[in-house]
Order: C-alpha cells, then sequence, then structure tokens
C-alpha cells in the first residue's frame, strides 16, 4: 500500500489536494495485475496560503466524504535556494545483510534531505539490484538543492532497503552524511557503515559535478510588502462614464482589477497590512497636486488592513481629493525604491502593483527609475483598465529587451505589464 497526494491548479492559483491509498491486490513477477485506489480525501488552497502561513507551515482539514472526518494534512514550504549544481554520484555497498529466506537481499538506497524543521523528506530512490549483497547501483544525477537546498553541511540521510513484492520492504541500515562529505568522491571519507544490526560498508564510487550557469535573482526569504497605486484619473466619479464612477450595484473598473489581482498577490505578504498610494489629483485644503498620496490620508501609516482595506481608503479617497492628470509613475517608483533600499539584510521583498486607464505622461523619468529599482529587491506590476492606447507601456516589461536609460540597461526585469478591458 502506498499513498498517493494528486494537486490540480484551478482559477485563481488555487490548489486542490486529493489523497489517496493505493493498494496492490496481486503481482507477478514485479508487473502489476491488479490494484485499488481509495479516496481518503481532499482540500483546497493557494501556493500563496501555504508559503504564508506561520513557519510556511499549513495544517487543513480534509472534506470530500459525507459524513466522515476525513482527518487533517499538513504542509511544509522552504523557499528553493540559487544553487544550479549538479551532482552526478554512483555507490555500492559490500556484505549487506541477507533478508530474504530464500535468496539474498533486493537492495535499494533512499535518500533523504533535511528540513528546516527537523523532518526528512525523499528526495532519490535508486534502482532495486536483484538477489545481491555487494550492489553496484547506477550512477544517478539530481540537483544539488533537491538534495540538501544548496547547504552543502545540511544532514543527508540515506536508508538501506530490502525490496519485497508487497510493499513491506525490508529495513537493512541507515547512514548520514551531508554533500561537502559526498562532493569528496571515491575517497576514504567517503565508506560508511549502515547502523542497523549488524555492520555493512557503503561506498561512494563515482563523484562528478557541474554547474549550471547561475540565473541572477536576489533571494529574500522572509517577508513581501506587498504596495498597491491607483491612479486618480481626471473625471466625476459620479458620473457613470468615469472609471471611477462609484455605482451602488457593482464595482468599478479599478475596484475590480485591485480586487482581482491583489487577491492573489496578497496571500504571499506575512502581514497583510498593504502600504496604499494615490496619484494624479489635488489634494485638500489647497488644491495641492500630488503623484504619490496616502490612500488613507495618513502620511505616517499608509498601511491598510487585507485587500478589503485598501478598496475602503480608494473609495473614501475618491470623495475627498479631486482627480486630475497627468499620468506620472516616476514619483511613486521611486519613493517605493526608497523604500526598498532600505532593507539591506533580505528580510523584505516590495511588490509595486500600479492601477492606470491613461497612458504614461514621464516615460523617460519611469525608465530610468525602473532602471535604478532594477538592483533593489522590488518587482512591479503595471495593470491597464480602460479603453486607452497601452501599448507604449510594453517597454517596461522587458521580456525581450531590457529597459533602458541614458545607455544604461536594468540588471533584471521586474515590470510585468498586463492590460485587460474590465469595464462596468
Amino acid at each position: 500500500r502506498k499513498f498517493v497526494l494528486d494537486f490540480f491548479f484551478e482559477e485563481k492559483q488555487n490548489l486542490r489536494f486529493d489523497l489517496h491509498v493505493w493498494t496492490v491486490l496481486c503481482s507477478i513477477n514485479c508487473v502489476l495485475v491488479s490494484s485499488v485506489k481509495d479516496f481518503l480525501g481532499q482540500m483546497f488552497c493557494t501556493l500563496g496560503e501555504i508559503i504564508g502561513s506561520a513557519g510556511s507551515r499549513l495544517e487543513r482539514t480534509l472534506s470530500g466524504i459525507p459524513g466522515k472526518k476525513c482527518g487533517t494534512i499538513i504542509f511544509s514550504a522552504e523557499e528553493l535556494s540559487n544553487c544550479r549544481d549538479i551532482a552526478t554520484m554512483q555507490l555500492c555497498a559490500n556484505k549487506l545483510d541477507k533478508k530474504d529466506f530464500f535468496g539474498k537481499s533486493d537492495p535499494f538506497l533512499v535518500f533523504y534531505r533535511s528540513n528546516e524543521d527537523g523532518t526528512f523528506t525523499i528526495c532519490h530512490k535508486t534502482e532495486v539490484i536483484k538477489n545481491n549483497l555487494n550492489p553496484v547501483w547506477q550512477p544517478f544525477t539530481i540537483p544539488v538543492r533537491a538534495l540538501c537546498n544548496g547547504d552543502y553541511d545540511r544532514t543527508v540521510k540515506v536508508d538501506v532497503y530490502d525490496w519485497d513484492r508487497d510493499g513491506s520492504h525490508d529495513f537493512i541500515g541507515e547512514f548520514t552524511t551531508s554533500y561537502r562529505e559526498l562532493s569528496r568522491g571515491q575517497s576514504q571519507f567517503n565508506v560508511y557503515e549502515v547502523k542497523y544490526k549488524n555492520s555493512n560498508l557503503i561506498s561512494i564510487i563515482k563523484k562528478e559535478y557541474t554547474v549550471s550557469p547561475k540565473l541572477y535573482f536576489p533571494e529574500y526569504p522572509c517577508a513581501l510588502c506587498v504596495l498597491g497605486v491607483v491612479r486618480l484619473s481626471p473625471g466625476n466619479p459620479s458620473q457613470p462614464t468615469s472609471l471611477h464612477y462609484m455605482s451602488p450595484y457593482q464595482m468599478n473598473a479599478y475596484a475590480m482589477a485591485l480586487k482581482a489581482v491583489g487577491e492573489i498577490i496578497q496571500d504571499y505578504d506575512s502581514d497583510k497590512l498593504f502600504p496604499a498610494y494615490g496619484f494624479g489629483a489635488k489634494l485638500p485644503p489647497d488644491g495641492k497636486i500630488s503623484h504619490a498620496f496616502p490612500l488613507n490620508s495618513n502620511t505616517e501609516n499608509p498601511n491598510c488592513v487585507g485587500i478589503d482595506g485598501v478598496l475602503e481608503a480608494y473609495f473614501q479617497s475618491l470623495r475627498t481629493v479631486q482627480l486630475y492628470g497627468p499620468t506620472n509613475f516616476a514619483p511613486v517608483i521611486n519613493q517605493v525604491a526608497r523604500c526598498a533600499a532600505e532593507v539591506t539584510d533580505g528580510s523584505q521583498y516590495f511588490v509595486l502593483l500600479m492601477i492606470t486607464d491613461g497612458v504614461i505622461s514621464d516615460m523617460a523619468q519611469t525608465k530610468e527609475s525602473v532602471v535604478n529599482a532594477a538592483s533593489l529587491p522590488m518587482s512591479i506590476i503595471i495593470v491597464g483598465v480602460g479603453p486607452a492606447e497601452f501599448d507604449a507601456m510594453e517597454e517596461l516589461d522587458g521580456d525581450e529587451v531590457r529597459v533602458s536609460s541614458r545607455g544604461r540597461f536594468a540588471e533584471r526585469d521586474i515590470v510585468q505589464v498586463s492590460c485587460c478591458s474590465i469595464s462596468t
């Protein structure tokens, strides 16, 4: 019997996990003849909920069988390191225990990587060597970050089993090592005593590794800070022709875009506090024009609680400010860049979500701001709504050609542009 966990992507990055138990009823000469797959339960969540949970550990109740308690399922997540090393190794063993009554043993190896919480996760299984107490397994290749997440000194545990047809494999023994030790290759340091009842030896007989080209992207493993920015374009929000029209029956185009995108990325934020700004308005009491003002009117604390809090602040700002052009992106990008520049310990990564219905008025300054921000822990999502032409914005999305300013190219592509036809 073995447990099988299936997962499926659904809308809005939802995941569906189905848990089954697979029971082998009959097998002949290692060929499966009959089996039964029983459904044990299912659970729905988003990837963001797993990543954003305390300690990246999420526990949820299984459901799906009416009238029955299906138990719970626990997910643990760990951010992958930037290590691109790929290791190839080959192992052999001498004088393993005889486990089969009519033969010797059918040994295979199971490699486990240790997790941050002290648990172990299977990362590789070798093939089974039939009826052999001195097996030589085939060479295998494994990414180093799958083996130890790029931490050369992290414990790697290896179990040795005798394969049984019914799946109840006999435990022969185990040993622990690390990738740093394994990387020494064939030597006296890579001979391991298999610890259980008797002493057996397993040794490395081949070890080599290659390093694929390093892809630059900064690693910021702790908190994600999502900032929402809404352009308050000219027009009267009390008029149905305005994209900011506050209808009593449905959300306007800006609110729908903010909710659709915000509900996806908010799961990746640890505290769910979002600084939210508006740009393109005259502020009370003196009508000063601003391209970066807090939607909640609190300059000391622009944070809003959740995406619903951002929406509430947005609707409130429509009642207190006078909408005014032009569409200047650079001021708010520079403001977020200043915040990102203050984070030097890798504890935060900033995502700036900008929603606009107008063509960029300060393209040259915006390109310079993007180039300057590309070396900082931040990314920018630009969502265009309404009937305006947004083709010029695609120049900021450096999928094919990096953004440049004054002969300087952005270190990486930090802008994603999405133009949607949301209307009310």
